[in-house]
């Protein structure tokens, strides 16, 4: 299951407290300052409005930005003399969360007879080329099937496109792990895991 983000129509660019709130005193002309980058790039995006989000400054723009258009708004805002440049990280656009869970992975290891981790599990779905370019959203979570079963279900949460592209390319996969074949299925939302990525 893939959850629907923000809309796509904003660019968010994440930097500590004290620079958002510094930077959104003055967002009319912020906005000004980053139409013109825009339009010197010959960029058919503008700066609608700015506001702050926790941690994050959030510009709502008239349409979806390009990597260009995103380069062009990172070096206005690391430019200004409000903010210091280094608490700025790469503005991006806001991403969905897809549910994804794996069967046939065992509950303790073959090779030191101990119970797998949620570490386990990251290190296992890094070493392996099918979930290259998928980023976990929040630690594994992993479930014995029964009691006495030597198996478990491990949970995946994943930032993906709002169209879910990247469960989809993910749903029944198949993976060895140890001496066994995991698969990947779909899955529901975890209820108690918040849904946006600048929460």
């Amino acid at each position: 299951m893939t959850t629907k983000g923000l809309s796509q129509k904003q660019v968010i660019v994440p930097m500590k407290i004290n620079s958002t709130n510094n930077f959104v005193k003055d967002s009319s002309t912020h906005v000004i300052n980053i139409n013109r980058a825009l339009k010197n790039i010959k960029s058919n995006v503008m700066a609608d409005f700015i506001r702050s989000d926790n941690k994050d400054i959030v510009i709502a723009t008239n349409n979806i930005t390009s990597p260009l258009d995103l380069q062009a708004i990172e070096k206005y805002v690391k430019s200004t003399v409000c903010i210091e440049a280094e608490h700025v990280e790469f503005p991006r656009l806001p991403q969905s969360k897809s549910y994804l869970k794996i069967i046939g992975i065992p509950h303790l290891s073959e090779h030191t007879n101990t119970r797998i981790t949620s570490d386990d599990i990251k290190r296992l779905l890094k070493s392996n080329h099918i979930f290259n370019d998928i980023v976990l959203t929040s630690k594994p979570r992993d479930i014995q099937v029964f009691p006495k079963s030597d198996m478990s279900i491990i949970w995946i949460d994943i930032w993906d496109a709002q169209s879910g592209s990247k469960a989809k390319y993910l749903t029944n996969r198949r993976f060895n792990v140890e001496s066994f074949i995991a698969t990947i299925h779909g899955a529901n939302m975890n209820p108690s895991v918040s849904q946006c990525k600048n929460c």
